[in-house]
């Protein structure tokens, strides 16, 4: 009986196991969300293959825009040295041509050195060429007095000198038939002065400081320079003298004045000695003298003279000139006389014709 009842509880059981897995849903749905599970899985890496592939690309189209970048910047270093290569070649092509020009220029000519007054004074700048010969005496460089440059041919080398051939109130002129006259004398204000002493290439030239003056005709004139010819450039009644000195002077107006004092051998004399002793060592260098210088010694003392309108005596040969010429010589010695004439034997212009000028002179 109890084997019986064991076998029928191990039958029941059996029976209830398989209505239990008759009732128990099949495998299928199990491996359906299997698969479910394995998708979810799988998209991550889905989505990261798709990270990546768009990472890519984006460096693709990277490198490509820096290929782009690379290649633009080639074509414009292209461009620049293109570019540089033409402005080189034509450097090099002005630079030959202004070698050619170089070569062809004329030579060198080294300036001639300008003459500083002993002291500046107003006025004594002066611009036309009529006025550089006053000033200079004969600051011109392409006359003479003998040869191809001389008096002849003043008027032919430079269109400037026109006056020195067709001039009809041209100096020096032979001093004869004037008319006696009591003249107004010439108020001398000549005061000790600085000086410098010049050979130009003309004459011996002083130039003065200023603050020297003479007075005629109700006009004043400052002196401005005075020179040396030898022989003397005036004559008198056909008498022509050892040595003259010129001292020019020139108004507020730009006239100028000349004052002629004749020299004749004798005893020596002051001024000019002193003059002498400071003579440069080279043409057309100024040289400063040490003390002052007295013009009043160089005049005569008697101060009667003869006038006339004329003219400069160089170069350019500029007309209304005031000449006043000193009756009374002044005496300078044999051996101051051969000084000069070391240095200049000849400088003295032809005369001009008067030409009915009117002279007048002192009784």
């Amino acid at each position: 009986m109890r084997r019986c009842s064991a076998l029928l509880i191990s039958l029941i059981l059996a029976i209830s196991a398989q209505a239990n897995d008759a009732s128990s849903p099949p495998s299928k749905p199990i491996k359906q969300a299997s698969a479910s599970a394995k998708e979810e899985a799988s998209a991550p890496k889905e989505k990261e293959k798709e990270t990546r592939k768009s990472s890519k690309e984006k460096e693709s189209k990277e490198s490509k825009d820096a290929a782009k970048d690379a290649m633009a910047a080639d074509e414009l270093a292209v461009k620049i040295a293109e570019r540089l290569a033409l402005l080189r070649k034509e450097k090099d092509d002005v630079a030959r041509a202004s070698t050619r020009a170089v070569a062809r220029s004329p030579a060198y000519v080294a300036p001639v050195r300008k003459v500083t007054p002993a002291k500046p004074k107003e006025g004594s700048e002066h611009g036309s060429s009529a006025i550089i010969a006053a000033m200079g005496g004969h600051g011109a460089v392409h006359w003479s007095y003998d040869g191809e440059g001389g008096p002849t041919n003043w008027g032919k080398l430079n269109s400037a000198n026109a006056k020195c051939d067709i001039g009809d109130r041209q100096s020096p002129i032979d001093i004869r038939d004037g008319i006696r006259v009591d003249l107004e004398p010439i108020n001398f204000d000549y005061k000790p002065s600085g000086f410098n002493v010049i050979d130009n290439g003309h004459t011996i030239q002083v130039n003065v400081a200023a603050g020297n003056y003479i007075s005629i005709m109700g006009r004043n004139y400052e002196l401005l320079q005075f020179h040396f010819h030898k022989p003397s450039e005036e004559r008198v009644n056909g008498r022509s003298f050892d040595m003259v000195v010129h001292l020019v002077h020139k108004d507020a107006d730009g006239k100028l004045a000349v004052v002629a004092v004749l020299l004749e051998r004798g005893k020596a004399q002051n001024i000019v000695q002193q003059i002498w002793n400071n003579l440069p060592l080279e043409k057309n260098l100024a040289l400063a003298a040490p003390t002052a210088i007295d013009i009043n010694q160089l005049l005569p003392e008697k101060r009667d003279y003869y006038t006339y309108m004329g003219s400069l005596t160089t170069p350019p040969c500029s007309e209304e000139v005031l000449w006043m010429v000193m009756k009374e010589t002044v005496e300078i010695s044999s051996e101051q006389i051969a000084i000069f004439g070391r240095l200049y034997p000849m400088n003295a212009r032809p005369l001009q014709k008067t030409a009915g000028r009117l002279i007048k002179e002192s009784r």
